[in-house]
């Protein structure tokens, strides 16, 4: 495994990097101002706007999608320069192009897309000018095991008809989100594993009825359109909105999951590393008991954990990276699903700790620290609970682990 930057990567990371530093962080407290201002808005403040036409005309768009529509960069290639968005996850990725779900979405349509279904949702996805949501999970079944999902998607000549409700459709409720990709059982009498589908449906079909949004620890999310719960009341739509094969919903799904996963997982790698620099300059600035606290064996102590357990974690972002590259998603699933429960669970102990540094101003909005605690939070949840991947990882142990002899005198 090498993971040393190619020429290429390292010039973007030089050109990103700038724009992060004298155009995106900047912009927070004017966006976070924006949206104030506007309490009935949902979705990207204008700044954002602004800052994609930038972005764009930069060359610094689509990074993610390895393909002729992006930088085509491999997920290795990817992995720093998502990391770089991390720094500021409720406005960079989007500023990119870059921002879940749709980048999930994007590599569905590229995979799976008919050149109609292209023309209509890819194009103006890549564009920037639309936004999509996912929806999979339902509130009322234990969606971490996705054969449970239910809602009917029942044929009727020409078209299709979504009875049901989804929830945690993150984007839904933007005012530009056009499209929902939505999972359901088409053939309820195949074998497990063959019945279900997934269907696009505009977000303004007849019969889409958007409930509310759920909240995270308590944040809207309003940066992201909120998370959707959404009813689909006898919604109809053409038998051609079918996204892949009929009963492969799951392998479609799994085609942007293992991707979203190890995306996700970059950007908290950022997300980490901006709260150890935040850390860091508080120990150095703020004076208890007559001495700076970074002259504090406990902090330094703390500080220098931070810093060994990141690494260890970016690390293994980098190896499920390579093996995707390498061997295709599905060889890496392992990997990938180390890292989703790794990753998350090191950045909430790392943002944990700087919030205890900081003390009281830690656990404020005067801080970006509690935005990263519900994200690394939340990535505990989203894509697959921490114990689905961990029930994973534990069955591949059995069944690849010899089982020795204890020798005996």
């Amino acid at each position: 495994m090498d993971f040393e930057h190619s020429p290429k990567v390292r010039e973007l990371q030089t050109r990103l990097t700038a724009f992060m530093q004298e155009r995106v962080l900047p912009a927070e407290a004017i966006a976070e101002q924006q949206l104030a201002d506007k309490p009935d808005h949902w979705g990207a403040p204008p700044i954002v706007a602004d800052l994609k036409a930038a972005a764009k005309q930069q060359g610094l768009w689509n990074l993610f999608l390895p393909a002729r529509e992006g930088a085509g960069l491999t997920n290795l290639e990817y992995a720093p320069l998502a990391e770089l968005t991390g720094w500021s996850p409720l406005i960079a990725p989007e500023v990119f192009n870059c921002n879940p779900p749709d980048t999930g979405n994007m590599e569905l349509l590229h995979l799976y897309g008919t050149d109609e279904q292209k023309q209509q949702w890819l194009e103006p996805l890549l564009a920037g000018e639309i936004r999509s949501c996912f929806s999979m999970t339902e509130p009322d079944v234990a969606s971490s095991d996705a054969n449970n999902v239910r809602l009917e998607i029942a044929e009727d000549g020409d078209e299709w008809i979504l009875t049901g409700r989804k929830w945690w459709s993150t984007a839904a409720l933007r005012n530009d989100c056009r499209v929902a990709m939505v999972m359901g059982v088409t053939d309820p009498d195949a074998p497990v594993g063959r019945r279900h589908s997934i269907v696009l449906v505009p977000i303004d079909a007849a019969g889409v009825n958007i409930v509310r949004s759920t909240t995270v620890l308590g944040f809207a999310d309003r940066h992201e359109g909120g998370h959707g719960e959404i009813d689909f009341d006898q919604v109809r739509v053409p038998k051609a909105n079918l996204l892949g094969p009929r009963g492969q919903g799951f392998a479609v799904a799994q085609a942007r999951l293992g991707p979203g996963r190890i995306h996700h997982c970059m950007r908290l790698i950022g997300m980490a590393e901006r709260a150890i620099a935040l850390m860091t300059e508080r120990a150095r600035t703020r004076v208890a008991f007559g001495k700076p606290l970074a002259d504090e064996g406990v902090v330094q102590a703390t500080i220098a954990d931070a810093r060994v357990h990141l690494d260890a974690a970016r690390l293994l972002v980098l190896r499920a990276a390579w093996r995707m590259d390498i061997e295709g998603t599905k060889a890496a699933r392992h990997d990938i699903a180390a890292a989703k429960v790794m990753v998350p669970l090191t950045v909430k102990q790392i943002v944990d700790d700087a919030m205890q540094i900081f003390g009281g101003a830690g656990l404020s909005q005067d801080t970006i620290l509690p935005v990263l605690y519900a994200q690394a939070r939340f990535l505990q949840i989203a894509d697959g609970p921490d114990q689905v991947h961990r029930r994973s990882l534990a069955r591949a142990e059995f069944a690849a682990t010899p089982v020795l002899t204890e020798a005996r005198a």
